[in-house]
Parts: C-alpha cells; structure tokens; sequence
C-alpha cells in the first residue's frame, strides 16, 4: 500500500515538474527561437506554445521584431583635410522572413553595423570637401544606407533608415567659418548701402534738373508773355495811328528786360551788382546791345 502511494507521488511530482517546463508564452512582436537538444527546431510567433520538457526543448532565444534605432559617432576628414566628427542614427529591423540568419549568424548585429556605417562614410566623405559635407549630407546617408542594407541582408536584417543628424567640425574651423559668414555678410551690407547712397543722389540730382528745366521753362513762359503783350500794344498803337520804328520796339524790350533784371537782384538781398544808375547810363548800355545785334546781321 505505501508503495503505491510512493509510486503515486512520484508520478504526480513528475508531471508537475514537467507541466512547468512545457508551456511558455511568446509577446506580440516577439519570436522564440525553439532549439531541440542544441539544434535548433522551430520558430515560435507570440502566444502560448508547447514544448517538450526536462530540456529537451529550450528557448534559446526572444527576438524582437520592432524597429530598433541605434545612434553612433564617426569620426573622419573632408578632401580640404577637415576632421569632422559625424552623428549617425540607423533605424533597423529583423526581417522576418530570414529570423533563424539573424540569430545564428551575428553574435553582436549592432557592432557590426556600425562597422560597416564607418567603412561606408570613411569611402564617401574624404571625396567632398567641408562646404559640399554639409550641402549634401542627405545624400551620403542615402548612400550609406543603400550600401549597409546590401550588406547587412545576408545576416537577415534590413535597413530602414540612415540619417545624418549632425556634422561637426573642430572648433577652430567652425570659428573660422563663422568668421567668414559674417565678414561676407558686412560687405553685402555695404553693398547694399552704396546702392542706397547711389538711388540718393541719383534721385536728388535728378530732382534738381526737372527743377531747373521748369524753372527754365517758367522763365521762358514768361519772356513770351511779356513780348505777346507787347506785341498787343504795339499792335494797337499802329492800327491807332501811331508809328513806330523796329529800333524803338527793341529798345522797349531791352528797356524792359533791365528793369526785370533789376527786380529780380532787388529780391535776393545778398547778391551784388554795380549798374548805372543814371538814364544816360541806362539809355548808354541799350545802345551798346542795339550796336551789337546789328553788327551780328
């Protein structure tokens, strides 16, 4: 009797022992590499699974299958022999049609991107120089990208995304630029001001021309109203009967000119002129100009 209670317990202890050996449970976005007597066996996708007990089945692995983003520095020289340190994040994946080669192929799949990053930007960047680094920075990391993804899908993992986050040369060349940038913009600054100086005084002189053409004009308007005027009386003068000779037209001219002449100089205060004051001295300069334009006929 005791030994079938005995037996009994043992068998009871077995199964109990090996109940918890035999279920386990995979997550969502996870699989279980399921190795049988160190070979491997199967691949388990998330939910609950059996296996065999006491070790015959073991997990040997979780992988996960959500992007993983891993974050890097390189540090490398331009063609004008810039050292430069670079910030690289790459966005990865296992692929899950090729789980079993990203397990059993790689014992450290991060190392060994980074690896292949560095030799891919240590080939690229010493081709440009600083200014086409930053310019084109966006392209490298396409480049790079293209170029780890080939590698890395033989071991069963795909590239997502390679980015450049940051380009950052020694502190001396970095002062040096801004150096640079700020000198170029103080010259299109003064630049920009000549070109202002320049509208000034191209507009002030030109104001002054059209001031001096009406003014022009506003004289000469006035001349030939004076002599229509004339002209009205003297025209009225002959249909009245009274005769008069073409010397005497041009000395009513002449007179009236001097005496416009003289009003003008009356009205800026702070200009001198020596002028006879006597009508001898008057009638003596209309002589002397009637002289003249006869002379020029």
């Amino acid at each position: 009797m005791w030994t079938l209670l005995i037996i009994l317990g043992l068998v009871l202890l077995f199964f109990i022992a090996a109940a918890g050996t035999l279920f386990y449970v995979v997550k969502q976005q996870t699989v279980a590499i399921i190795e049988r007597f160190g070979k491997y066996h199967t691949t388990a996708s998330s939910g609950i699974h059996v296996k065999l007990p006491f070790g015959i089945d073991r997990i040997a692995a979780r992988v996960q299958l959500r992007l993983i983003q891993s974050e890097m520095t390189v540090e490398t020289k331009t063609r004008d022999n810039v050292f430069v340190q670079m910030n690289v994040a790459t966005q990865y994946r296992v692929n899950e049609q090729n789980i079993t080669d990203a397990y059993y192929k790689l014992m450290n799949p991060v190392e060994q991107i980074k690896s292949y990053i560095e030799d891919a930007l240590r080939s690229s960047v010493p081709k440009l120089t600083l200014d086409e680094l930053f310019e084109k920075k966006d392209e490298i990391a396409l480049e790079v990208q293209h170029q780890v993804a080939e590698e890395m899908e033989t071991y069963g993992y795909m590239i997502v995304k390679t980015l450049i986050t940051k380009v950052d040369p020694d502190a001396e060349v970095k002062q040096s630029m801004n150096e640079i940038n700020a000198a170029q913009r103080k010259r299109e600054a003064a630049q920009e001001l000549a070109k202002a100086d320049k509208i000034k005084v191209v507009t002030a002189a030109e104001a002054e021309a059209e001031k001096d053409r009406l003014h022009g004009v506003g004289i000469a308007e006035q001349r030939k109203a004076i002599v229509d005027g004339l002209s009205a009386s003297i025209l009225e003068m002959k249909e009245s009967g009274v005769h008069i000779s073409e010397d005497e037209i041009m000395s009513i001219l002449l007179t009236n000119q001097y005496l416009d002449t003289l009003n003008q100089f009356a009205e800026h205060g702070n200009s001198s002129i020596f002028l006879p004051a006597s009508p001898e001295g008057a009638d003596d300069i209309r002589t002397q100009i009637l002289s003249a334009l006869k002379a020029t006929k």
